[in-house]
């Protein structure tokens, strides 16, 4: 945790090298963008379990060098379907005996954003060069840096399947070992395609040597990634999703993001009810909490997708006489039935992927950047001479009609896989702004589908509550994710609290740590704190 009243910015990033990156930016004179973007190469190199060139992400800001011309954005880097994907490949898949298609191998690979992403927010709103915001990652590909326990850990728990691609396995597993914790961490393949990036620009990853290195790899091992797939890919600016909250108003990510829509009608659902400091981690609160959660993961499930290929009804969906009446089916001494609202499925798997960061500079922008490769380590799929991992992001499509996906999430047909089309997120980058626009804090965790409801009690803590910084990340967390019907519930949170819930009717079960928030956020009296969750590795930054 780090309080500034004073300084030119501040980072909070889960990967200590990363977040040094940023700050180092910050002390050149860059602004919030040109950091972002320098963190985002950084975890590429730092932390390749989550960071990465061959995934995708979001970003969403606010931008300006003064005041009156800040501006909210959102940016979509997402990855899209290769164009040769089908909406029952992986049912075909199965049917052939490989049932993991769309988890493991070059199959679950979709056409990757993040470089693309990365450079044209540097582009459109940074203020240095290709060369100021890579080269600093590429110095620790080329130079390398001492594996860190957390990264150890997480290869130790996927050496199986890493393994079995060649590539990965000679990277991360020299001679069949796992990299020691503490050992000199090299990858010079990956040096070399961040050196053709500063040279190239976009084109330096989508077109030319590296583009060749994914299409060749592709064909190698049955993937559908292609030259013109590589070629074609584009980010899209979107409208920020933006509802009120008490002093200010939240800016969000909208579609193919389900996270701003539902962190909107959670929040104006749940104004139905008088809540303060006192309800805090409390059976009527989570029971609340619960319920909202409820409701607008049934939404999620039915309506949202690619808005680029479905029509995703978001007026309806943020229509307040429509959530105000979903809101008074709540009954607070009762809990509600999802069978009445979406069929059943299996439990929900646990995964740690993705990341996150949050970076305010001095002249007040304030960017939030979740980037993935979906599982840890995405594909298991090392690029051979180009050093970087492949994301399995296609299972977050309706990849097995009628069966749950990485994160036990029912799919609807609104995100059926189709060639050139972006599957449904749960990443939710968010800022909040006080009433004269001015960046209050910004928010954001990894997590699948807890990242909604993270951000959501997160910004609950921060705002209706009354809670510190700090508080608001540590506080116990919970997950409703409408299906499968029940609350999931930290470690944390007591055996009493549990037994007043089911004593509502609810369903209850543990599971492990719920995220691994990064949070800057304003104070009256502190200035700008950042907050790196406890639950994770990382840091708080500043100049």
């Amino acid at each position: 945790m780090v309080d500034m009243k004073k300084g030119r910015g501040i980072v909070a990033a889960a990967e200590p090298l990363a977040a040094g990156v940023g700050t180092d930016i910050l002390r050149q004179g860059g602004n919030a963008i040109d950091a972002a973007v320098a963190i985002g190469f950084a975890l590429a190199v730092t932390y390749p379990a989550a960071g990465n060139l061959g995934g995708g992400g979001f970003l969403v800001g606010s931008i300006g060098r003064e005041k009156k011309q800040r501006s909210e954005v959102s940016l979509d880097f997402r990855e899209v379907a290769p164009g040769a994907a089908t909406s029952d490949m992986y049912t075909q898949a199965a049917a052939a005996g490989n049932r993991s298609a769309s988890l493991l191998g070059h199959l679950a690979a979709g056409v990757p954003g993040s470089v693309s992403g990365m450079l044209t927010a540097l582009e459109r709103w940074g203020t240095m060069t290709r060369r100021q915001v890579i080269e600093p990652a590429r110095l620790l590909a080329q130079g390398g840096f001492l594996l860190p326990a957390r990264t150890h850990r997480m290869l130790v728990a996927s050496k199986k399947s890493m393994l079995r691609f060649e590539a990965t396995a000679d990277t991360f597993f020299p001679d069949g070992a796992v990299i020691g914790e503490g050992k000199l961490f090299r990858q010079p393949d990956l040096a070399r395609t961040l050196e053709i990036i500063i040279e190239r620009g976009i084109a330096g990853f989508y077109d030319g040597e590296v583009a060749d290195h994914i299409v060749i790899e592709m064909k190698r091992g049955g993937g559908l990634i292609s030259a013109k797939d590589l070629l074609d890919y584009r980010p899209v600016e979107r409208k920020p999703i933006r509802f009120p909250i008490s002093n200010g108003s939240a800016v969000s990510m909208p579609p193919p993001s389900s996270g701003g829509i539902c962190l909107a009608q959670m929040s104006r659902m749940l104004e139905r009810f008088k809540i303060g400091s006192t309800d805090a981690e409390s059976p009527q609160l989570y029971h609340l909490l619960a319920e909202v959660m409820r409701l607008s993961f049934a939404d999620r499930n039915q309506y949202l997708g690619d808005p680029d290929h479905v029509a995703c009804p978001l007026e309806m969906l943020q229509d307040k006489k429509r959530l105000d009446r979903l809101a008074a089916t709540i009954d607070r001494s009762s809990a509600s039935s999802s069978a009445d609202l979406l069929k059943d499925s299996p439990p929900v798997k646990e995964s740690e992927q993705t990341t996150h960061y949050s970076v305010i500079d001095c002249h007040g922008n304030g960017v939030a950047v979740t980037t993935t490769l979906n599982g840890s380590f995405g594909s298991k799929v090392l690029v051979p001479a180009a050093g970087f991992l492949l994301n399995n992001e296609m299972d977050d499509f309706t990849a097995h009609p009628g069966e749950p996906n990485l994160f036990g999430l029912i799919q609807g047909s609104a995100n059926a896989v189709a060639p050139g089309k972006r599957p449904l997120s749960s990443m939710s980058p968010t800022v909040l702004l006080d009433e004269e626009g001015n960046v209050d804090a910004v928010l954001g965790t990894p997590g699948g589908p807890t990242i909604i409801t993270n951000v959501f009690q997160v910004l609950l803590g921060l705002t209706r509550l009354g809670l510190s910084p700090e508080n608001s990340i540590t506080a116990p967390k919970i997950h409703h994710q409408c299906l499968p019907d029940r609350i999931f519930l930290e470690a944390a949170v007591p055996t009493s609290t549990e037994q007043s819930l089911l004593a509502l009717g609810h369903v209850c079960a543990r599971r492990s740590a719920i995220g691994d928030f990064q949070l800057i956020a304003r104070t009256p009296h502190r200035g700008l704190v950042g907050v790196a969750d406890p639950r994770g590795g990382g840091v708080v930054s500043n100049t």
